[in-house]
């Protein structure tokens, strides 16, 4: 082998490594990303830059409530009739799964073709949540919301789960813009599983740096 071929399999060695760590950090340490949608306003604007943690998704920890998570979003989104929601087991349907060892690595690690929402953890396994009267309430006690602008109205438009006990193992969670989000209140509680990150620092504008709350 001539040194010159050698040095060309030693820079495509370091890469292939280097793409791996990154991938490896990626999935499990943490990740930049970009909001693309209006759900969490005023919290969290478009085009702005976070940065995600995922520790959480690594050792397999509830988020808190207050926590800004992002999850895979739901493959059933919304239902037609209050008769198809079942809030005596209010869980999200992913029905989409992939399949094969190569689909599993493009859409879980890759996220080629993975839709993901940003939002607000407000309640936690065990916990009996309703929403009535334009407020959300807790074991029978209303929430205290100081992130959400003075006005807001809280509500399930149409048909939702309004009345039910976050399952185990899961978490119940809005967008802050509550009149302009498909959160929970559509498509029932997220699975610890299904969730990716907590939303850690915001990266850009620099006016705006630092930890999100």
């Amino acid at each position: 082998m001539n040194s010159k071929v050698k040095e060309i399999l030693e820079w495509l060695y370091c890469i292939v490594i280097a793409v791996v760590l990154a991938l490896l950090f990626r999935y499990y340490i943490g990740t930049p990303t970009i909001v693309q949608q209006v759900s969490m306003n005023p919290t969290l604007v478009q085009d702005q830059r976070l940065w995600l943690n995922r520790w959480g998704r690594t050792i397999k920890k509830l988020p808190e409530r207050g926590d800004i998570i992002t999850f895979e979003a739901p493959s059933k989104k919304s239902y037609s009739s209050q008769s198809q929601i079942n809030q005596k087991n209010p869980i999200a349907k992913y029905e989409k799964e992939p399949t094969g060892l190569w689909g599993k690595f493009r859409y879980y690690v890759l996220e080629i073709g993975k839709d993901s929402y940003i939002k607000r953890v407000i309640a936690l396994p065990g916990e009996h949540v309703e929403i009535k009267d334009g407020k959300v309430y807790i074991n029978g006690e209303q929430l205290q919301e100081s992130y959400l602008p003075e006005g807001i109205v809280t509500d399930v438009a149409g048909v939702g789960f309004d009345d039910f006990i976050v399952p185990e193992n899961s978490v119940f969670a809005m967008g802050d813009n509550r009149n302009h989000s498909t959160d929970c209140r559509a498509f029932g509680c997220i699975p610890l599983e299904k969730i990716e990150s907590k939303v850690w620092i915001r990266i850009w504008p620099l006016n705006l740096f630092g930890k999100v709350k």
